[in-house]
């Protein structure tokens, strides 16, 4: 009887490495279809100078801020901005910073889980949302001094700039039909 659950468990493990490995596969030729597929410009050939300008932004703008917070703030704008290019390329990134699964699970739902997020985390998501979605109703006051409270002004100053070059990179990305799973910091 035990040697053929052994069999069975062999077996079915065995399956599911075949299952993962077609998984794997699937979805690199799928990216590299919908990459080949992509008829938009590529932006940093096109405008080179103006490129590297955001990636300079974007570098200025993450000095003296937890790596960590970057990523959580980049993650929930692309969200909100249904960039998959961005959110893949820093899911990833935060992954391969420590950052923790469940966390990452919940960034988009934050309110409803707090209890994974410190009090400056929440603050910093709050104003993330409030920024990207400015057309909305503009930054509230309480959000704005829910921040100030947590962040000095340099510190704010970062975060804010931070939150203005994710949502550049992610109209960057959605604009050009950059396709999630390809990232051209690599290649």
């Amino acid at each position: 009887m035990t040697t053929t659950h052994t069999t069975t468990a062999t077996t079915d493990a065995a399956a599911t490495d075949s299952h993962t490995t077609d998984l794997t596969t699937d979805l690199t030729t799928g990216i590299a279809a919908a990459e080949a597929a992509r008829t938009r410009l590529d932006f940093g050939k096109a405008a080179p100078k103006v490129f590297r300008a955001i990636i300079g932004f974007d570098a200025a703008a993450r000095q003296g801020l937890d790596p960590a917070l970057v990523e959580l703030i980049q993650i929930r704008a692309s969200h909100l901005n249904h960039c998959a290019y961005c959110l893949h390329m820093h899911t990833n990134d935060a992954r391969k910073a420590g950052e923790n699964e469940d966390r990452l699970h919940m960034v988009a739902v934050w309110r409803e889980a707090r209890h994974f997020f410190t009090p400056k985390e929440q603050a910093a998501l709050a104003l993330t949302e409030a920024v990207t979605l400015v057309a909305d109703g503009g930054v509230p006051d309480a959000v704005y001094a829910e921040a100030a409270a947590h962040f000095d002004d340099q510190e704010l100053a970062h975060v804010l700039a931070l939150i203005l070059t994710i949502n550049t990179w992610n109209r960057v990305a959605l604009a050009t039909g950059k396709v999630a799973g390809t990232d051209e910091r690599t290649g």
